[in-house]
């Protein structure tokens, strides 16, 4: 029997990544040292990281007719996700500015969404039947507000389990809460929905019940080195992050952990079981610079679970 869809909805843009010593200030022009171009968006980077986990991924979003859409469609024939949904339009695919501290590996990025803005809730219901097949639906916050909880509700009511990245950081509607299974947000992004800053594991879980009282039904709190704080009604846990080696790159760590998460719930994998799949394939990933090219594959997860 064939595998259930894991399907995710959410944007691609292409990746400008650009490595330099410190951020130069306004009118300042710094000589960098190195310079990327490559797949980006939170999205994209999801359902990549889900197939290559294992997971029978298709990737509902939308592109431009120009050389980053053609960029991304030859990423998904590689990756073998499914693009039924894939719309295409007129205006440019999006593009994503990255900027990396050469030393530290950490970022800072800049989103101009693009092609992918355009996804309409008419498209997304055009993937009904799909979505009715999944194990899981997976979005964030890079497609218009009104579409990502449209996507969600429709999951929802089909009774097909949801995840939600709140990333980018931004407030969110009430209404959004009770179509979300699983929500995955980072610190700075728990606290711009809670209002509760996380420094620690005390913190994490009142965030977690903040979110579990506005009807998510499992808050997964992502601690970055710290591994994530997942709670539900019935249990609690801080899942250790997995350690793959020396930190090159943590852009693009989020959505591997939410690919992985995504593949391991699909597979009935449990809260904590799913949460450290998640971690240990957000920990290869950080291992290796790019955000797609760093998503692992499944034996790599399954051998540093090990």
């Amino acid at each position: 029997m064939a595998k259930k869809w894991v399907t995710v909805m959410g944007s691609f843009v292409a990746d400008l990544a650009f490595r330099t010593e410190r951020i130069p200030a306004w009118g300042e022009t710094l000589m960098g040292p190195s310079f990327q171009l490559g797949p980006g968006g939170k999205g994209s980077n999801q359902a990549v990281a889900a197939a290559r986990a294992g997971g029978r991924v298709s990737f509902i979003s939308k592109l431009g007719a120009d050389p980053f859409g053609d960029m991304a469609r030859a990423l998904y024939a590689a990756e073998g996700i499914d693009t039924r949904f894939l719309f295409k339009t007129s205006s440019a695919t999006g593009a994503a500015a990255i900027i990396i501290d050469a030393a530290r590996g950490e970022n800072a990025i800049i989103v101009v969404p693009g092609a992918c803005f355009e996804v309409s809730a008419a498209e997304v219901d055009q993937a009904r039947a799909l979505i009715a097949e999944s194990a899981v639906f997976v979005a964030q916050l890079e497609l218009p507000l009104p579409v990502v909880e449209h996507g969600l509700a429709l999951a929802h009511s089909l009774g097909v389990p949801t995840i939600l990245n709140p990333a980018p950081a931004t407030l969110l509607p009430e209404s959004i809460y009770r179509h979300i299974d699983y929500i995955t947000p980072n610190e700075t992004e728990t606290c711009a929905l809670t209002g509760i800053p996380v420094t620690n594991l005390a913190e994490a879980e009142l965030a977690a019940d903040a979110l579990l009282a506005r009807g998510v039904r499992n808050a997964i709190i992502t601690l970055g080195a710290q591994g994530v704080f997942v709670k539900n009604a019935r249990e609690k846990a801080h899942v250790a992050a997995v350690d793959a080696g020396k930190v090159r790159e943590t852009t693009g760590a989020g959505d591997a952990f939410n690919g992985g998460l995504a593949v391991a719930l699909s597979e009935g994998m449990d809260l904590i079981e799913a949460a450290r799949f998640g971690c240990a394939t957000a920990g290869i990933s950080v291992t290796r610079p790019g955000t797609a090219p760093s998503m692992p594959a499944r034996a790599e997860i399954d051998a540093l679970l090990k």
